[in-house]
């Protein structure tokens, strides 16, 4: 089955550009496309896309509003992958905090958009770490949390989530079985009061609990 995709852009050219990429690949489907996050959230009611790739900055309803919308008024939203062209955005930081699963860059490479989409739907694993570290590293020191109150297991989950690792590659570091480690992840989600891995790893950064560093 295609993994399916809505478009949101207030460029036409970087819509057609997308859809173009997208619909070369053969488990890949665009299946809508929007001009501001003002349409989003009807849109994804009506075509139930698995992924949304969300433009940060629109005139009317910007992309942290509308993922805010989505994720808040749909029971099992799609995973939304805001789309910048600077990497030090304000708006993609505060699109991370509000639930979107990671980021892409306008000037990504095709083979980089495609990898992301089909990450995002398998919910597995952050997209692109190293450039959320260097995001989280960029704001996260003015917005101190408290640290998390998490086992030692637990802490070493969050850890090698905020590496990047996936389900499989953490049971394979820990020596554990992977139903324990996704137990693992979904009580640091729980305890973090985190909606997904990114917010998890988000929270990680803002607590001082892993460096963006390390």
């Amino acid at each position: 089955m295609s993994v399916t995709v809505l478009l949101v852009d207030d460029e036409p050219l970087i819509r057609t550009g997308l859809r173009a990429v997208i619909d070369a690949e053969d488990d890949l489907r665009v299946v809508g496309d929007a001009a501001d996050g003002a349409e989003v959230l009807p849109l994804v009611r009506r075509l139930r896309p698995d992924v949304v790739l969300m433009d940060v900055r629109m005139p009317a309803v910007d992309g942290i509003r509308a993922t805010t919308a989505v994720l808040d008024a749909v029971a099992d939203p799609p995973a939304i992958i805001v789309i910048t062209t600077f990497e030090h955005d304000d708006h993609v930081y505060d699109a991370l905090r509000a639930g979107a699963t990671g980021f892409l860059l306008k000037r990504s490479r095709p083979e980089e958009i495609v990898q992301a989409i089909r990450i995002a739907a398998q919910g597995e694993s952050l997209l692109f770490p190293a450039a959320i570290r260097r995001l989280v590293a960029w704001q996260a020191p003015g917005a101190r949390r408290p640290a998390p109150a998490l086992t030692e297991r637990e802490a070493e989950v969050l850890r090698l989530m905020a590496k990047g690792l996936s389900n499989t590659e953490i049971a394979a570091e820990l020596f554990i079985g992977i139903q324990t480690v996704k137990t693992h992840v979904g009580n640091v989600l729980a305890k973090l009061g985190a909606r997904d891995r990114t917010q998890a790893v988000v929270f990680a950064y803002e607590s001082g609990f892993v460096s963006p560093a390390s």
